[in-house]
This record gives C-alpha cells, structure tokens and sequence, in this order.
C-alpha cells in the first residue's frame, strides 16, 4: 500500500499532461472536426432525431 500513497500525487498529474499533450496533438492534425462529428451522430442516433 505504500507504493499508491507515494504515487498518486504524480501519477494524475502525469496523465492529465499525457491527456492534454494527445488531444492538442489531434487537434493540431485536424482529427477535432472529425471526432466532433461522429460524437454528435452517435448522440442524434441514441436520442432517435436523427
């Protein structure tokens, strides 16, 4: 147990930069429009307007 006490700290801040680095990465080679696209689809489709 004492391993997660003295990682949890830098363990989240890790992966929120590892989060912020990848969707700026995606962004940055076009892919937001695509994926915008595709999430409101799959919301338009699961509510039945669409």
């Amino acid at each position: 147990m004492g391993f997660w006490k003295k990682c949890r700290q830098k363990s989240w801040l890790l992966g929120t930069l590892m989060g912020v680095a990848f969707l700026c990465l995606g962004a940055f080679q076009g892919q937001l429009g695509t994926v915008w696209k595709k999430a409101v689809m799959i919301c338009l489709e699961c509510i039945g307007i669409g």
